[in-house]
């Protein structure tokens, strides 16, 4: 059996804090993990910014429902389900994920949780579990699944490493030129090619 991890933004979605330091016009805030390789001084830098400028979690909901997957997502996506068995593995949040889940038809998705206030203020993150697409598939590969895994950025690396076939997905030249032992392709069509290059099925 064969199994797809994906990545969320930069893969299926836009980078979320982009658009939110765009409707903000607070530069900052378009850090992510594409730059700054440590998740939680990432985030941390994220909250104390937020907390600064008075914003929660409305503001960042209202910027997400104004975006869209990506151009060619949702077909890319319907036709990796059509395939394989298919798993977003993001470090976003539930709490940001869920229109998007709704616009792309609802896949399994594993991500984190975020803790707000009354007021939206959001106070707190909660990781899933540390290094978790990497651990993701490493369970599945227990289960016995042959692994394809794409993603975009730092954070990836480790699944893409992990995985049986690991693809960077319109990436930056930055994580290309670090990781060169992964394959880099900017279209769904040369991402297609290399899951079916990889997978027994075709």
């Amino acid at each position: 059996m064969e199994i797809v991890c994906l990545d969320l933004e930069g893969v299926l979605i836009p980078e979320i804090w982009i658009g939110v330091a765009e409707k903000t016009g607070i530069e900052a805030l378009r850090a992510t993990t594409r730059d700054i390789p440590d998740y939680d001084e990432l985030m941390q830098q994220r909250l104390r910014i937020m907390d600064e400028n008075g914003l929660g979690l409305p503001v960042i909901q209202e910027v997400i429902d104004g975006l869209d997957p990506l151009e060619g997502a949702q077909e890319f996506l319907d036709w990796l389900r059509e395939n394989f068995q298919v798993v977003i593995l993001s470090d976003t949040f539930y709490e940001f994920a869920e229109p998007f889940m709704r616009k792309l038809g609802w896949p399994a998705l594993f991500c984190h949780r975020l803790e707000s206030a009354a007021d939206g203020q959001i106070v707190n993150y909660h990781l899933r579990m540390k290094d978790h697409k990497r651990e993701a598939v490493k369970s599945f590969h227990d289960l016995k699944y042959t692994v394809f895994a794409a993603g975009d950025s730092y954070n990836d690396t480790s699944m893409l490493g992990e995985a049986d076939t690991g693809v960077l997905f319109m990436a930056p030249d930055n994580v290309i030129n670090e990781f060169p032992q992964f394959p880099a392709v900017n279209t769904y069509a040369e991402l297609r090619a290399e899951f079916e290059k990889a997978s027994s099925r075709f």
